[in-house]
This record gives structure tokens, sequence and C-alpha cells, in this order.
């Protein structure tokens, strides 16, 4: 894979990033939603600098990530208990077959 230098914007302050082709779009894209959910909490909340809406940004999408997290994790735990009943279902099934 090809690495890049690109330079993409976050809160009005420029980074410089070593990336490759496939993850230059999602760079671009993030920090895209970071800086439109900054302006979205600049204009409902009272604060002093960027920190603090760059604070509110990560708390959100961590949230978020977390929520998504357990949502998944429970889709594992159930789908792992549905297999394991597939499985002894076949199984019995293996064990004496109807003739």
């Amino acid at each position: 894979m090809k690495e890049l230098s690109i330079s993409i914007s976050v809160a009005d302050r420029p980074y410089k990033l070593v990336t490759d082709n496939e993850h230059e779009e999602l760079l671009r894209k993030a920090a895209k939603l970071i800086d439109r959910k900054i302006k979205e909490y600049s204009g409902s909340y009272a604060y002093k600098d960027k920190q603090d809406l760059l604070a509110m940004v990560a708390l959100e999408y961590t949230t978020s990530y977390l929520q998504k997290e357990q949502t998944v994790t429970e889709s594992d735990v159930d789908l792992t208990m549905k297999l394991t009943g597939i499985d002894k279902a076949l199984d019995e099934i293996l064990q004496h077959p109807v003739v």
C-alpha cells in the first residue's frame, strides 16, 4: 500500500498526517463530521474556546461508539446461543437418524 502525506483541518487547525489511500477518505470525512458537530455545538452552548466544543464532540461520538459496541456484543451473544441450539439439534438428528 502506498502511503501519502495529507493535511486535514480540525477545529480550524491544520494537521499533517501520513496515511494510505484506503484511509484518506475516511480521515477527511471524519474531520468534516467533527467540524460540523463543532459548529452545531457552538450555536447551542456557551463555551470558552474550541477545546470545550471538541470535548463535547468527543463525548458524543464515544458514547455512540460504546452503545453500538454493546449492541454488537449483545447480538453476538444471541447469535452464539442460536447457533449452539442449531448445533445441538443437528447432533441429536445425526445420533438418532429417522429411518
